[in-house]
């Protein structure tokens, strides 16, 4: 079995019970929701990495932000008819307080977002865990929501 590792930082943006999330084009979580975020770069800084995905795949400039949780999840990804790999999935996650410029709803995939078809807030009572991605139920759930 291949083996793949992933080591990102993502945003948690909730207003009034409600999540931002983008819509993941292609990889493990292709067609679920998923948190903002993504591979920290080599020698890049997990806040820094945070501030340059939030830009690249939601549109917005991260103001304020907070720690909350470092975590991971494991699970097995059907990538090809013949080809099992076994995900490891490590995440930095911050709690975004505050940011400028607007959601992109849409967004195009290119060099620079490689993964992202847009965001949007999703109201967190009426998501359902199978069209979320792994990390996106693990932190939601640390956070006391109780999804269907």
């Amino acid at each position: 079995m291949k083996e793949f590792k992933q080591l990102g930082a993502y945003g948690l943006v909730i207003k009034e019970d409600k999540i931002l999330l983008i819509k993941k084009s292609g990889g493990p979580y292709d067609g679920k929701l998923d948190l903002p975020g993504g591979t920290i770069e080599f020698c890049e800084r997990p806040e820094e990495a945070l501030k340059r995905e939030l830009m690249e795949e939601v549109g917005i400039e991260v103001v304020d932000y907070q720690l909350f949780d470092a975590d991971s999840v494991a699970f097995e990804w059907q990538f090809k008819e013949n080809v099992l790999v076994k995900v490891h999935h490590t995440g930095i996650f911050f709690k975004v307080l505050s940011y400028n410029n607007e959601i992109k709803k849409k967004i195009k995939i290119d060099a620079v977002n490689d993964d992202s078809l847009g965001a949007d807030f999703f109201d967190i009572k009426e998501l359902f865990k199978d069209e979320l991605s792994a990390i996106a139920v693990m932190e939601l759930e640390k956070l006391g929501y109780k999804l269907n």
